[in-house]
């Protein structure tokens, strides 16, 4: 004779490992609400309602929820803001450029006017090419002109 105790184990088993998948099924669906809801996201109840949409509908809504749930960040909203230190419109920007164009002119006349004192004082010969920056070599010790600038006590790029 069969034993009955095996057959309603098995059954019992089997109703466990149905309920398990189920509620593991939705509990997967339920990421996307705890994750807007952790985040304080505006739109928290129609990420949840979705995911309930998208049980139903074989899934096929879960990543996008997945997404849009993940978009919002509350330090930064959608990301999309202005951020500090950035021009907020692009006359801001095209200004921005040309004060730093401005800017670099007067370093750059600043730093030829500070070479050619130097090198009227010490009576040195121009060489034939003017190459700007560490290109240039110093005519009485053939060394690149970084290492001239750092003798010379300016900080020389790394």
């Amino acid at each position: 004779m069969e034993d009955p105790f095996l057959n309603y184990f098995a059954l019992g088993l089997l109703f466990f490992v149905v309920i398990v998948l189920v509620y593991g099924i939705i509990a997967i669906h339920d990421i996307p609400a705890r994750i807007a809801h952790a985040r304080n996201h505006p739109h928290q109840d129609a990420i949840h309602a979705a995911g309930w949409i998208s049980l139903f509908m074989l899934h096929l809504l879960w990543p996008f929820l997945w997404i849009w749930a993940m978009m919002y960040q509350p330090e930064r909203g959608w990301g999309f803001a202005h951020k500090p230190g950035e021009p907020a419109s692009p006359k801001e920007a095209v200004d921005q450029l040309e004060e730093l164009r401005h800017r670099m002119a007067e370093i750059e006349a600043r730093l030829e006017s500070g070479n050619r004192s130097d090198q009227s004082s010490k009576e040195q010969r121009r060489p034939a090419i003017d190459v700007p920056g560490p290109l240039v070599l110093n005519a009485e010790e053939k060394t690149p002109a970084m290492k001239v600038a750092a003798s010379e006590g300016h900080a020389a790029p790394r």
